[in-house]
C-alpha cells in the first residue's frame, strides 16, 4: 500500500536484497512471500545510506516519463468538450455577465486554447476565470511522482489537486487490479497564481538536501486551468513571462531542464487565463497575442447589471432588497462624484453597510445612512475640505 504497487511487482526486489543478505526474515505466516515480516540488516543499511545521499524520496512509486506522455496524449482525445451556449451560462449562473461576454468565453473553452480576460479592475475577471472549471468534463489521473532517468519528480499536490474519494483500500494481502495507486484520481485541476509568480516557478525546481524535484506550476495544472491574475505585476516581467511560454502555447509541447541539463518533454495540456486590468497592448506585442487566441474584455455593468447584482448580493446575505435605496445610491452619490460602476462595488458595499449596522448594534437591515457610510469608508475623496472660521 505505501509502494502503490502489488506484491508480485516488489517479490523480485525482495529476493533480489534476500540473496545480497541486505534483509532477512523475521517471522510471518505459511501463507507465503506476502505475509512474511523482513528486517533490514547491517549490509542492507549501510546500502540504504548510500541512496539516500542522492536522492532521500520516500512514498509511493513513481511513474515512467513515457507512460505519464501517453495518457496525457489518449487523456487529450478521450475527454469530451460538448461546451454549449446553454453549459455556460448555468456554469456562470452565480455572476451577472453580459451575453456578449459569455458568447466569447464558450468557445474558448471548448477549443481549450489560452485567453486573455482584461478590463478595469473589479469587474470579476478573476470569478470569470474561477468559474472556467465549472465547464471541464471528466477526471484526471495525477502520479505521485514521475522517474526520468534515475531521477524522480514530485508531481502530485495536495494543495492544487482535489482527490476523488475512493473506496476503503482492502486488508487483504491481494489488493486486488482496480486500481493503479501510483495514481491519484481528482478533478480537473485549477491553479491560481498572482503576484507572487517568477520565472523560477515555471521551471523544475531542485533540492539538493532531498535530491528530487518538484514539477512546476504549468505541470501541476495539466488537465485543467492555470489563472494568471494580475498579469503584469508579476515579479517577472509580462515580456520575459510570455518568452518562457511563446513555444508551449503554440506547440503544446513543454521543455524542461534537470540539474544535468537533460532536456524532459512534457505536454502542455492546459488553458492558460491571462487576468490583468492592464490593457494587453500595452503588455505584449502583436505575436504574442496572436498566440493568445482568444480575449475577452470584462465589461463594467450597465445599471441594470448593477441593480440585479446588488439583488443577488442581497438574497446571498439575507438582506432584504430595496431597490430605491439603490437608485438613491446612484443618483445621490455616484453621479454628483462621476463613479463609474464597478460589479464588486454592491458586494463590498453591501458588506461594510452590514458590518456598520453591526458596530452601531442596530437591525441587520439596509438604510440610506449605512450605504451612505459604507461609501465614505470605501471609496477615496482626496479633497480636502475648506477650513470653517468662527
Amino acid at each position: 500500500r505505501r509502494l502503490g504497487r502489488e506484491f508480485s511487482v516488489i517479490e523480485p526486489a525482495l529476493d533480489f536484497v534476500k540473496r545480497l543478505h541486505q534483509c532477512e526474515i523475521v517471522g510471518g505466516t505459511g501463507i507465503g512471500g506476502p505475509s512474511y515480516r523482513y528486517r533490514i540488516t547491517d549490509a542492507g543499511r549501510q546500502r540504504a545510506m548510500l541512496f539516500l545521499d542522492n536522492n532521500q524520496y520516500v512514498g509511493v512509486a513513481p511513474v515512467p516519463l513515457g507512460q505519464y506522455v501517453r495518457y496525457l496524449e489518449s487523456y487529450r482525445d478521450a475527454v469530451p468538450r460538448s461546451i454549449t451556449r446553454s453549459r455556460v451560462r448555468e456554469a456562470f449562473s452565480h455572476l451577472v455577465l453580459s451575453e456578449r461576454v459569455l458568447d466569447q468565453v464558450g468557445p474558448a473553452i471548448g477549443a481549450a486554447h489560452s485567453m486573455f480576460v482584461y478590463g478595469p479592475p473589479g469587474n470579476g475577471k478573476t470569478v470569470i476565470a474561477q468559474a472556467i472549471r465549472n465547464l471541464l468534463d471528466g477526471e484526471l489521473a495525477v502520479p505521485h511522482a514521475l522517474e526520468v532517468e534515475g531521477n524522480i519528480i514530485r508531481l502530485f499536490d495536495p494543495v492544487n489537486h482535489e482527490p476523488i474519494e475512493m473506496p476503503a483500500p482492502t486488508t487483504s494481502l491481494a489488493r486486488g487490479t482496480s486500481h493503479d495507486a501510483r495514481w491519484v484520481r481528482c478533478r480537473r485541476p485549477l491553479v491560481m497564481v498572482g503576484g507572487e509568480l517568477t520565472l523560477e516557478s515555471l521551471e523544475l525546481s531542485y533540492s539538493r538536501t532531498t535530491g528530487f524535484y518538484t514539477a512546476p506550476i504549468q505541470a501541476v495544472a495539466n488537465g485543467g486551468v492555470l489563472v494568471i491574475d494580475d498579469f503584469g505585476r508579476q515579479r517577472c516581467s509580462a515580456r520575459e513571462l510570455l518568452n518562457r511560454w511563446i513555444v508551449p502555447l503554440e506547440s503544446r509541447v513543454d521543455f524542461l531542464t534537470l540539474n544535468t541539463g537533460q532536456k524532459v518533454e512534457l505536454p502542455f495540456l492546459l488553458l492558460v487565463v491571462f487576468a490583468t486590468n492592464i490593457r494587453p497592448s500595452e503588455l505584449v506585442d502583436e505575436a504574442f497575442l496572436r498566440r493568445i487566441h482568444y480575449k475577452v474584455f470584462a465589461e463594467s455593468p450597465t445599471v441594470a447589471d448593477f441593480k440585479h447584482i446588488f439583488e443577488k448580493c442581497c438574497a446571498d446575505r439575507g438582506v432584504a432588497y430595496e431597490e430605491q435605496l439603490v437608485d438613491d445610491l446612484l443618483n445621490h452619490y455616484y453621479r454628483p462624484r462621476n463613479i463609474a460602476l464597478r460589479g464588486c462595488h454592491p458586494r463590498d458595499l453591501l458588506d461594510q453597510a452590514l458590518a456598520q449596522a453591526a458596530y452601531l448594534d442596530r437591525d441587520r437591515r439596509l438604510t440610506s445612512a449605512l450605504l451612505e457610510a459604507a461609501c465614505a469608508s470605501y471609496f477615496v475623496d482626496d479633497t480636502e475640505p475648506a477650513p470653517v472660521f468662527a
